[in-house]
């Protein structure tokens, strides 16, 4: 079976290459990354600037698919550049290149909100040249997201408990759904869940504050969660779902016992896993080698699950590129398990839910905006 690993939203005939504009004060860097994207086939940098003023000028003339935005840069950065790329080129997705940092991190969630689709690590001017994974990050997130269409939507105000002195906050891209057979969907397990796992990639922290803020509050399992992100940004991500939700919510620790009501997320670095111990679970950390190129990655996390709580796991994969979720998936649904993904429609990118979905495992094929109570209905025993 293929799975699908790339966003399959194209425009009819592809008429033109992925367009990129780069924005970074480095000049070397700026070549590096050209250099490296236009040896792809269907991609050409059509603009490469050193600043986002110099960048929103171009970008009033100049057609552009993917924009690689720097975050510090003399003149006007990144960040303050975000809301005017918006009005300017509401179809150009922005990825924001961020050090590993706890201020990169920061900031470059703080960018996920503002409207950027996600990010690539930056590296030093020292290491650019031989860094093959910067490389196979940079090209598959370019042509992942270089063909998605946006809705070029008016950006909305922020909601929830970081509304106040916010900055506004962009919706999530809605995209038009794939012509073809629906995927096969299998009946959901009829025992109650008594454990939550979500997988997600890009666009994921969006989708899940969306998802985990709409939870009923009577909802109280353990949610053990997989984002695709390096060490630290998966603090703060834990941080930011708790100021978002009103739930405890923590990186997962080697050891720790699972608590009803807590959601965990898995550090960036390590894989995380969770075993059950006379009845009760305990999260388990790896630094075994990544699969489908990531650490942590989802499948380790539903395979776990699968093992520890069989047909009470209930499994949910969201945006993002690649397949990885797919083979846990598989796992959980023949332990007997409910699987659930996200809708193409709602996805900024149906790789990761697609691939779940072509498994013929998934019990149900769910909008953005309806997960959160669906995951309170099976919680409850309401959904089948």
């Amino acid at each position: 079976m293929t799975l699908p690993t790339r966003a399959t939203h194209e425009a009819p005939g592809e008429p033109h290459p992925i367009r990129v504009m780069i924005v970074d004060d480095s000049a070397v860097i700026r070549g590096v990354e050209t250099r490296i994207l236009e040896a792809e086939p269907d991609v050409k940098v059509v603009a490469s600037v050193s600043n986002a003023q110099l960048a929103l000028n171009q970008l009033a003339r100049t057609p552009v698919d993917v924009m690689i935005l720097d975050i510090e840069m003399p003149v006007l950065d990144g960040l303050s550049a975000l809301p005017k790329i918006r009005q300017i080129a509401p179809q150009t997705k922005v990825i924001m290149a961020s050090t590993l940092t706890t201020r990169g991190g920061e900031i470059s969630l703080e960018a996920l909100r503002l409207g950027a689709i996600d990010f690539v690590p930056k590296p030093t001017v020292g290491s650019i040249f031989g860094a093959e994974d910067f490389k196979r990050e940079l090209v598959n997130k370019v042509t992942a997201l270089g063909r998605v269409r946006l809705p070029g939507a008016p950006v909305a105000p922020a909601t929830g408990p970081q509304a106040h002195g916010s900055a506004p906050r962009p919706p999530l891209p809605t995209l038009p759904a794939l012509c073809g057979p629906p995927p096969k969907l299998r009946p959901a397990s009829g025992v109650v869940p008594t454990i939550i796992g979500i997988g997600s990639s890009t666009g994921g922290p969006q989708a899940l504050q969306t998802t985990l803020a709409a939870l009923p509050a009577s909802m109280q399992l353990p949610i053990v969660i997989v984002q695709h992100m390096p060490p630290t940004f998966t603090r703060l991500l834990a941080d930011q779902i708790a100021r978002a939700t009103g739930r405890p919510a923590c990186e997962g620790v080697d050891g720790m016992p699972l608590a009803p009501g807590r959601i965990y997320v898995a550090p960036g670095g390590s894989h995380m896993c969770v075993e059950r111990h006379d009845g009760h679970g305990v999260i388990r950390l790896n630094t075994n080698p990544p699969e489908n190129f990531c650490r942590p990655a989802v499948d380790p996390l539903f395979r776990s699950l699968a093992l520890a709580y069989g047909s009470s796991a209930l499994v949910l994969v969201l945006t993002g590129m690649g397949s990885d979720g797919a083979r846990g998936a598989e796992a959980v649904a023949h332990a007997g398990g409910t699987v659930l993904a996200q809708d193409e429609a709602t996805s900024v990118v149906w790789g990761m839910p697609g691939a779940a979905a072509a498994t013929g495992m998934v019990s149900a094929l769910l909008p953005l905006g309806e997960i959160g109570q669906r995951l309170g209905d099976y919680a409850a025993g309401r959904a089948r």
